[in-house]
């Protein structure tokens, strides 16, 4: 018994077939949308990336930037049918796995002592005496989640303003528009 069971361990479809299975088998849910434009281009590829992250546990892969689902959906539809199915593929083995950093790490594991502190140092204030009504079973898991969520946003922000493009106005004469660059000092001098 244990010799029959022993041909089954360890055995399986090599790792190029179970990707290729599993590839083919993601193409095939993203094929049956219909994709007319690139919002629908889009909305295949999150429901791809959806379905891959509700099916592993533990890993979740970050959605793409618009730029590079734009390029690909340009180099997609340029692609005659057989073809199409490569350009996916290579496009999804692009995605990157998500990551946490460090500063979600440490406001993870800094915040609940501080919490814990600054409840019982609010205790002892007469205007904050209602705090001893929370429980701290409640209030420090609380305090994580909006550090946290703060924490993340912040980075957002900061993350968004270091890659900020400069302003562009848009001139809309009749039914076309056009983007009207700043004008350098130089120019206007003239």
């Amino acid at each position: 018994m244990g010799n029959s069971m022993g041909n089954f361990i360890g055995k399986g479809l090599p790792s190029t077939q179970m990707l290729s299975f599993v590839f083919k088998s993601l193409y095939e849910q993203f094929a049956e949308t219909e994709i007319k434009d690139f919002d629908d281009f889009r909305a295949a590829i999150l429901d791809t990336l959806n379905v891959i992250n509700s099916a592993l546990p533990g890993k979740h892969y970050d959605a793409p930037a618009r730029s590079e689902v734009e390029k690909c959906f340009e180099e997609w539809k340029n692609e005659r049918e057989a073809a199409k199915k490569e350009v996916f593929i290579q496009f999804m083995k692009k995605i990157k796995l998500s990551k946490l950093d460090y500063t979600t790490i440490l406001t993870g594991i800094v915040t609940p002592p501080a919490a814990m502190a600054a409840k019982k140092a609010g205790e002892l204030l007469p205007h904050l005496s209602m705090i001893k009504n929370i429980p701290d079973v409640a209030f420090v898991p609380l305090v994580t989640m909006i550090a946290l969520v703060i924490s993340k946003l912040s980075r957002r922000l900061y993350r968004r303003s270091l890659q900020s493009e400069p302003s562009r106005s848009m001139s809309f004469n009749g039914d076309e528009t056009k983007d009207l660059e700043p004008v350098p000092e130089k120019l206007l001098l003239k």
